[in-house]
């Protein structure tokens, strides 16, 4: 599902470790330093690089290292995807849908997954600076694995401050996420986390 694949690749921006480096490296690295949890607002541009058609989001996401967050589309058909440290919940309300995918299954051969096990970045990625742009420091991941969904993950900082996503997949669509409002190790309830289809829903296994 298009949602899965959207949403799971920004997991590895708050999960593992990385060597210290100097521009956008070094920015990740201290972005990542003591990070326990995030709350960031969001907007998504998605581009269909064959069709030319163009779609947007916006939401707020929430973020427990090492395996937990929520990710809340808002707009006319809202759902949110929450991950729990075992199962990936994609719930549309609209629909009284529910889709579920094991979590250690939908991360698997993702950078997501990668990260969370805590492999060695340049063991899995061409790492590359690529200096500054727009005002802002970014950095480029390519996946060494010949059978990876992505192209390519661009990371960009100002400052230490995670400000964009963008990333190319092997399915023709450019998805590009900026963040707003980024608040650093706040509070946030167990309950963000944690989900139960409520009676009547249907449940779709991915």
């Amino acid at each position: 599902m298009k949602s899965y694949r959207l949403i799971l690749p920004l997991l590895l921006v708050f999960s593992g470790s990385l060597f210290a480096a100097d521009g956008a490296r070094a920015h990740l690295e201290r972005f990542l330093d003591g990070l326990k949890t995030l709350r960031a607002e969001f907007a998504q541009e998605v581009i269909d690089t064959e069709t030319n058609q163009v779609s947007h989001d916006h939401g707020v996401f929430y973020l427990s290292r090492p395996d937990r967050f929520r990710w809340v589309y808002e707009g006319e058909y809202p759902r949110y995807i929450i991950a729990d440290g075992r199962t990936i919940w994609l719930v549309e309300e609209d629909l009284e849908q529910v889709s579920q995918k094991s979590q250690k299954s939908a991360l698997k051969g993702t950078p997501a997954g990668l990260f969370a096990e805590k492999l060695n970045l340049d063991e899995d990625f061409e790492v590359k600076e690529l200096g500054e742009r727009m005002g802002l420091s970014w950095l480029r991941l390519r996946p060494r694995d010949p059978d990876s969904q992505f192209e390519q993950i661009l990371l960009a900082f100002e400052g230490d401050k995670l400000s964009r996503m963008e990333m190319a997949d092997r399915f023709g669509q450019v998805t590009r996420f900026d963040f707003f409002k980024l608040q650093r190790n706040p509070e946030l309830r167990d309950q963000l986390f944690q989900f139960v289809p409520p009676p009547g829903y249907d449940i779709l296994d991915q």
